[in-house]
Parts: structure tokens; C-alpha cells; sequence
């Protein structure tokens, strides 16, 4: 497999007829389908080339001239060229039809899918690491965007001066420093099914650098211990991460809900404490008026 220099990737042209008969609301999704996807192609591309394109923040906003450049040859590039063809489809059809520019809100018939709602209180029991203290962990539901969702968290009921954002994937992109909050990068995606293989980066609590996490999932099914229905992906866990300028292995499970990203249940174990974490979803405390 080469890389190609800039210019050898051209994109794929799409008709933007097919569209035709859509509404705004439909393209706007089928936008951020299409530039979900390529963001997720040029993740695996990354692991495998090393061309450095998750440094962009790629998500909804997607830089295609990065995308479209320096990209190996074959069914991934073949994937992006198609991708840009029908991404430029979308944005005829959305002059075409006038539409406004996209809501930065969740769609109220998207909402209105999730297991959880605007206010509500997400109650975790966590333990950071074996035999050390529970402590419990509150996200409130603050907003409910298209590209991410945002909760305000406390620590048993004292207000943490943060707002927790993820994906709507339930990863995390970037968490505030010093807070010794362990999360991932890039390890979710949408529809996840039965025996996907999963990576992403791992950031340890306080100064505990960057590990692999890697997973595979090995179980699906709706739960409903919460009184709502989780459609859950039950995740094997298994990477590294550092320790003393050397690596220590890590392994757990992991339990997501695949509407909403919201994180059912993680045990993470590995000799370095910084990268060790229990955290259970115990219950959901409706909103306050």
C-alpha cells in the first residue's frame, strides 16, 4: 500500500437528485453520517499510516482537503473519495432546498429516542482503584447536542467547577486538566455490533499519560435495571499503558448504551493506579423544576 500526494484522491461525484424529495432535517443527518464516517476512516487509516489527521478534532466538522490528501491507496481511499462525492451532494441539495444553517441541537425526534432526558441526574458509584475510597459521581444532563452531549458533574453532590462533554458515542475527547479524570479517545463508534474490534487512546488520571485501549464486543441486549431500556454493548477491554518509562497491561470490560454513549458500567484494571477504575451507573434522579 502507498501514500498518494496531495490531489491523487478526487472525490467520487455523487447526484444530488437523490435528494430530492428529503427535508432539511433528513440532510442534516445524512451530513453528519457521511462526515462521521470519514472522520471514523481516518482514525483506522492514522493507526496504520501514521499521517497524524486525528490531530485535526475531526467530528461532525470535517477538513476534507486533509482527508483527501497523503491517503494510502486502495478500499480506503476509494471509502473517502466516495464519501466527499456524496458529501458534496449533500450541500447542493441543502442550497437547493434553502435550508437554514444546521440546528446545533439534537433534533427533538433524535432526542426523544435516548434513555435519557434534559435535567436528569446520572448517579455513579466509582472506585478508582483497588481497595481505594467509593465516592459518587453525578452528571447531569446540561445539553444535548448534535455532536456532543454535556452534563454538569459533581462529587456526591458538590458541584465540580467542569462541564463533562462526550460524544455521542460516549467517548471523550478532551476532559479539563488536573481533575485526575480517566477517559478515552476514539474507542466508541456507532453501530457497534456482535464482535467488532474496537481502539482508541486511553488518558490516565493525574499525570498518568496515554495508553492503548483496545476492545472487542461480545455481547448486545436491552437492559432495563434502570427502568428504561439501555440498548447495551457489553465490551471486552484489553491494551497497555505506561509506567515507569516501561508498559503495564490493562484489561476490563466495559458496558455502553448504544443510543446515547452513556456509560452503563467500567472495570479497568493495570498495574498503574492512574489507568485503574470502577464505575457503575446505580441510579437516575429525575429532573429538578
Amino acid at each position: 500500500m502507498r501514500a498518494t500526494r496531495s490531489g491523487d484522491v478526487r472525490p467520487a461525484a455523487a447526484d444530488p437528485s437523490q435528494f430530492a424529495s428529503w427535508g432539511c432535517d433528513a440532510l442534516y443527518d445524512e451530513a453528519d453520517r457521511v462526515r462521521q464516517r470519514a472522520a471514523q476512516v481516518a482514525y483506522a487509516l492514522d493507526e496504520r499510516t501514521g499521517n497524524n489527521i486525528v490531530a485535526l478534532g475531526l467530528g461532525v466538522t470535517v477538513f476534507w482537503p486533509a482527508l483527501l490528501a497523503m491517503r494510502p491507496s486502495g478500499p480506503d481511499a476509494l471509502e473517502l473519495a466516495q464519501l466527499k462525492g456524496q458529501d458534496d451532494a449533500v450541500r447542493v441539495a441543502l442550497a437547493q432546498h434553502a435550508c437554514p444553517p444546521a440546528p446545533e441541537q439534537l433534533a427533538p425526534a433524535l432526542a426523544a429516542a435516548l434513555p435519557i432526558v434534559l435535567g436528569e441526574r446520572l448517579v455513579y458509584e466509582e472506585r478508582s482503584a483497588a481497595g481505594g475510597p467509593v465516592r459518587e459521581l453525578g452528571l447531569r444532563v446540561a445539553a444535548l447536542r448534535r455532536d456532543e452531549f454535556e452534563f454538569d458533574a459533581d462529587l456526591g453532590g458538590r458541584a465540580l467547577p467542569l462541564r463533562w462533554r462526550q460524544d455521542r458515542w460516549g467517548n471523550q475527547p478532551q476532559m479539563p486538566e488536573g481533575g485526575g479524570w480517566l477517559h478515552w479517545k476514539r474507542l466508541l463508534r456507532a453501530d457497534m455490533a456482535l464482535g467488532d474490534v474496537l481502539s482508541g487512546d486511553v488518558i490516565g488520571g493525574d499525570s498518568g499519560g496515554v495508553g492503548r485501549l483496545r476492545g472487542q464486543v461480545i455481547a448486545l441486549g436491552v437492559q432495563t435495571s434502570l427502568g428504561r431500556p439501555f440498548d447495551a454493548a457489553v465490551i471486552e477491554l484489553y491494551g497497555d499503558a505506561p509506567q515507569n518509562g516501561h508498559g503495564t497491561r490493562l484489561d476490563g470490560v466495559m458496558v455502553v448504551d448504544r443510543k446515547s454513549g452513556v456509560l452503563l458500567r467500567l472495570e479497568l484494571r493495570g498495574g498503574n493506579p492512574e489507568f485503574a477504575l470502577r464505575r457503575t451507573l446505580n441510579r437516575i434522579e429525575p429532573a429538578t423544576p
